[in-house]
């Protein structure tokens, strides 16, 4: 039974919801984020990224940061630039890409879901993004950022939204400057929001699709400060945490590319004749090549473009992780090949979302930052959950979906 949990929003006014809303905090560096806020105090990249207001030396992990982040937050509501709605409410948020839209619910999730694992992971975390994560959450005392859950589509769920949505004005309605469209409403009625809640319970589960790290720290909190309170009853509301739940059958999950530092010592030469013993390899030339199918790849190596198909034995179809190209290329590789064993703390690896597109891979390896780069076929929703319910757990950096929650929209406190 999944949990999906009204709640007392912090919300931006209406004037204000477009400044304050922000790309999540994992998608910019503070570079971008610094210039990204420059001229916008209302910004919610002051709060996640809140080294963007100390000196640019600062470590971003020092505890000043993280002071920083509450000690902004606490400024953005003293200014009611984010304001408590008046009651407990379901939210929904659309966002719209190339033309399409996707809805998704807006509530809680619950720590005991998690800890069951009714709430259902499909990679693992990294401890030192885990631990910053945690340390945002308490300084703050509150989920800042949506994390991003799916759930196998629910008719009346969809009808709900979509007769909702078309019965109702939004409260935000804006494009944002990728040119996506951010659309969101506040459910007050009570009747709907029960419904919805008994809906979601009827889920054996719901998945994490993005934002592991989010997810793992506000659930990993919330159950510090039930044991922490020796009058827990198991109804406060730090037991629940901010998600939004978007149907699989709306969602695209775009590639999720890689670009390596050096060739390991090998020449160009060798390293072809080593791939070739695991693909069959095309020189396509010097414009930029896609993978098109499963188990293709493109590879950018000193100014060329190649097709590399996985040869059959370099795979297993009856394991929902041994199939994943990802694991291809790990296995075949990144470990034999370039001594790469694990591709979350190697520092020699680097992940390109493919939002970026190919032109970014091309660009890394030209300017000598990278040696080589690989594109890949993205993983489908069905390889997702079908990974996720058997419980096994994909290599890191494996999907890319887009386009991103917007954070500051609406944000959960956890007193």
């Amino acid at each position: 039974m999944a949990v999906l949990k009204p709640f007392k929003g912090l919300r931006p006014p209406k004037e204000l919801a477009e400044k304050v809303a922000s790309q999540p905090y994992d998608v910019l560096n503070s570079e971008e984020a610094r210039a990204e806020a420059a001229g916008n105090p209302y910004s919610l990249l002051h709060i996640i990224k809140p080294e963007i207001d100390l000196p640019e030396d600062t470590d971003n992990y020092s505890e000043a940061v993280y002071q920083k982040a509450k000690e902004n937050f606490e400024k953005f509501k003293a200014e009611g630039w984010l304001k408590p709605d008046d009651d407990k409410y379901l939210y929904i948020y659309a966002q719209t890409m190339y033309g399409k839209t996707q809805y998704g619910v807006v509530g809680c999730a619950s720590v005991d879901d998690y800890m069951n694992n009714v709430i259902k992971k499909h990679e693992l975390t990294r401890k030192d993004k885990e631990k910053d994560r945690m340390k945002h959450v308490r300084a703050t005392n509150a989920n800042m950022e949506p994390v991003f859950f799916t759930y196998p589509a629910i008719d009346e769920v969809d009808k709900i939204v979509a007769d909702f949505v078309k019965n109702n004005a939004p409260e935000y309605d804006y494009i944002s400057d990728d040119n996506f469209g951010h659309h969101f409403w506040v459910i007050r009625d009570k009747k709907i929001i029960d419904r919805l809640v008994e809906l979601f319970a009827s889920l054996p589960s719901t998945y994490v699709a993005d934002g592991h790290h989010r997810t793992a720290a506000a659930a990993l909190v919330g159950n510090e400060k039930r044991q922490a309170n020796p009058n827990h009853v198991g109804n406060e509301e730090y037991n629940y945490f901010l998600a939004a739940h978007f149907p699989a059958n709306q969602l695209t999950i775009i590639d999720y590319n890689r670009v390596i530092k050096d060739l390991n010592g090998m020449t160009k030469e060798v390293l072809l004749e080593k791939l070739a013993t695991s693909f069959n390899i095309r020189e396509v030339g010097p414009e930029i090549y896609r993978p098109d199918r499963l188990h293709n790849f493109s590879m950018y190596l000193d100014g060329m473009w190649y097709s590399l198909t996985a040869k059959r034995d370099t795979y297993n179809d009856c394991d929902p992780v041994g199939v994943l190209d990802v694991t291809i290329l790990t296995q075949e590789v990144f470990a034999p090949l370039f001594n790469i064993k694990d591709l979350r703390t190697d520092k020699r690896i680097d992940f390109v979302g493919g939002i970026r597109g190919l032109c970014e891979l091309k660009k890394r390896v030209d300017s000598g930052e990278m040696a080589v780069a690989f594109a890949l076929w993205p993983v489908s929703m069905d390889q997702l959950i079908n990974i996720a319910d058997s419980g096994k757990i994909m290599p890191p950096k494996t999907t890319w979906f887009e386009p991103k929650l917007r954070s500051g929209l609406v944000v959960h406190e956890l007193d």
